[in-house]
């Protein structure tokens, strides 16, 4: 029988890994992702893979974000040569995510091995490099949505849209082996049906087994109009108090998002601040990626805000106070802003990029306020500034949390606990179904409410589990 390992994003939403391995010998990964979040869990990254790299026939990705790509030019170092499939607006996106992730890994481990040289400590290394980002992007193989191709002897794989972000998808294995064919569904991460830009997620009806992702599954969202008016309504009070806005975003679905939100406030004339500034080079360019897939996006959305970079008179049109700021010398420029700013950038869980520079001078100011608009894991500096630290340590610094701080869940990218209920319903008959991607108190209440509501068992898999398909 076919074996599926669960190695990574179980009983914790980030390191999205999966391996499956068929009597025949072919070898298929399922995501290759960073962990994020707790110290403890991101030096995991630096631990050797639970397989070798120099094995495996084919890689599989959902989509571009981190905690599911990161880690592959890790593996292409660790010696794997073969095809990374994705869809073709997740081979563009990836180009973005990974190539400012090496970044971020080589500057990082050069600022640490200055420190700890001067406490007489060796050097660091980063996770990988530039280099080994640009072999790992040579291995892209691109497809089309609902497009069956065979990965590896035995294994066919097709991409649905799964509408989280641009080119994100469900993953359909087809997997034969002695002579049956089992069918395994991953959920990849699943959109919400309210967000602006993306088609809902695809939906599909028959499945052996089934991997579901479980971010939110413990609540619903918030209803969407009364998340965007108690958005303007943080707007309006930051604009009373004379303070600045940060938005730590994610660059790529999340900031989209946001822009189509200000501009839509910005055309009611409910918007008040002076600038909007998108301070992220990767959000920029995630822009231009989005203008050359509009055709994959939800058009009532696209046909509202226009074209993101094309027809860039139209975005400006749109959102005319926003100003991309390319470079790090046009990003200290902000801080001449005390206040009438609305400073959107990464990262989206405050654990690195420009926001922290802008926590450094904002956060402290009672007049600023702080917009968190998704979804914060354990560990990271967004989740201690949302479970009410009074101080956090950032840049080699302790600053105090004066700014308000406001969580929005209702702009989420996830899908809640009734629209994940519904996604699985349509299976029958009813699949075999796993639990990933989800903190264990949230896997526990989905768990429950699935069983109460659709006599569905869901398994909770433990790290390392293997399971046969």
């Amino acid at each position: 029988m076919a074996l599926l390992s669960f190695l990574g994003a179980i009983q914790q939403v980030t390191g999205s890994c999966y391996l499956i391995e068929t009597h025949g010998g072919a070898k298929v990964l399922l995501e290759c992702g960073m962990h994020q979040g707790r110290r403890q869990e991101e030096e995991g990254n630096r631990t050797p893979f639970a397989f070798d790299p120099r094995t495996l026939d084919a890689v599989v990705l959902s989509h571009a974000h981190i905690d599911h790509s990161g880690l592959l030019p890790k593996l292409v170092a660790a010696g794997y040569k073969g095809p990374v499939h994705m869809t073709e607006a997740t081979g563009e996106l990836l180009e973005l995510m990974l190539m400012d992730a090496a970044n971020i890994q080589e500057k990082d481990a050069e600022w640490e091995s200055k420190w700890r040289a001067r406490q007489g400590k060796p050097a660091v290394q980063p996770l990988y490099t530039r280099a080994d980002t640009e072999r790992m992007l040579g291995q892209r193989t691109t497809h089309a949505y609902e497009q069956t191709v065979e990965v590896a002897t035995g294994v066919n794989v097709t991409f649905f849209d799964a509408g989280h972000i641009l080119g994100s998808a469900i993953v359909q294995l087809d997997i034969e082996d002695f002579g049956q064919t089992r069918r395994v569904v991953f959920s990849g991460d699943l959109g919400n049906a309210t967000a602006p830009l993306m088609k809902g997620p695809s939906i599909l009806r028959q499945a052996d087994m089934v991997l579901m992702e479980s971010t939110y599954g413990d609540r619903d969202h918030r209803d969407h109009q009364a998340t965007l008016d108690e958005l303007e309504d943080i707007l309006q009070q930051a604009h009373r108090d004379g303070g600045n806005v940060l938005m730590p975003s994610f660059a790529v679905g999340r900031t989209q998002d946001l822009i189509f939100y200000l501009g839509l406030l910005y055309q009611k004339g409910r918007l008040p601040q002076q600038a909007v500034f998108l301070d992220s080079p990767m959000a920029i360019g995630a822009n231009k990626v989005y203008a050359r897939f509009q055709d994959q996006l939800d058009q009532s959305g696209v046909e509202a805000i226009g074209d993101f970079d094309k027809g860039r008179r139209r975005i400006e049109k749109w959102l005319p106070i926003l100003k991309n700021t390319q470079t790090a010398e046009e990003s200290m420029t902000i801080n001449r802003f005390k206040s009438g700013a609305i400073i959107i950038a990464g990262s989206g869980m405050c654990n690195g990029g420009r926001i922290l520079h802008h926590f450094k001078h904002n956060l402290w100011r009672k007049e600023c306020h702080l917009v968190i608009p998704g979804f914060q894991a354990k560990g990271t500096l967004g989740r201690t500034i949302v479970d009410g630290a009074k101080t956090v340590k950032l840049l080699h610094q302790r600053i105090a949390v004066n700014a308000k701080v406001h969580t929005l869940g209702g702009f989420s990218a996830h899908a809640g606990q009734s629209q994940l209920v519904d996604w699985i319903s349509h299976f029958e008959p009813r699949p075999e179904l796993y639990l990933v991607h989800g903190e264990l108190e949230k896997m526990r209440t989905l768990q429950q409410v699935l069983q109460e509501r659709l006599g569905l068992q869901a398994n909770i898999p433990e790290p390392g589990d293997r399971v046969a398909i």
